[in-house]
């Protein structure tokens, strides 16, 4: 697959003032919005909701600190409220590569295009149910007091 990046705004949701647009990679292998932590500031003050442990394409484990809320918008989809990440990242030619992950793609209502190496508008959410019997709830009380 080629690299597919794309330009997204990322803001304070507490003070839009505060914020950074960026060019950002694709990765449908990361689960979050993932920045370097040198960026941090830039969004001022975030809750740090919990730190998690990430694993590399390289299969290295690095730390990832959580915080938000902040508003996320890919260029040409909707803005999300959300989480990023930030762990501690190496500029290749003084350039950081920050990472798209599926949740925001997936929150932003972007699909990958892997043939056209670009990002599609999904015109339906995923409502995923699963199978379970109904019982009236009569009954289910009638079974709850033999059991």
């Amino acid at each position: 697959m080629g690299r597919i990046i794309a330009s997204v705004k990322i803001e304070n949701a507490a003070d839009v003032s505060k914020g950074l647009r960026c060019d950002a990679l694709v990765d449908t292998g990361a689960s979050h919005m993932v920045l370097p932590t040198a960026w941090k500031e830039r969004l001022g003050s975030l809750e740090s909701t919990r730190t998690i442990e990430m694993e590399t394409a390289t299969q290295e484990t690095i730390n990832g600190e959580v915080c938000g809320p902040v508003r996320i918008q890919i260029e040409g989809f909707p803005t999300i409220f959300s989480e990023v990440s930030f762990v501690e990242m190496k500029p290749d030619d003084g350039e950081y590569e920050p990472l798209i992950g599926y949740i925001v793609l997936e929150q932003s209502q972007a699909g990958v295009d892997v043939l056209g190496h670009r990002l599609v508008r999904i015109k339906h959410m995923d409502l995923k149910l699963v199978s379970v019997p109904l019982v009236p709830r009569a009954r289910r009380q009638e079974l709850q007091l033999r059991g």
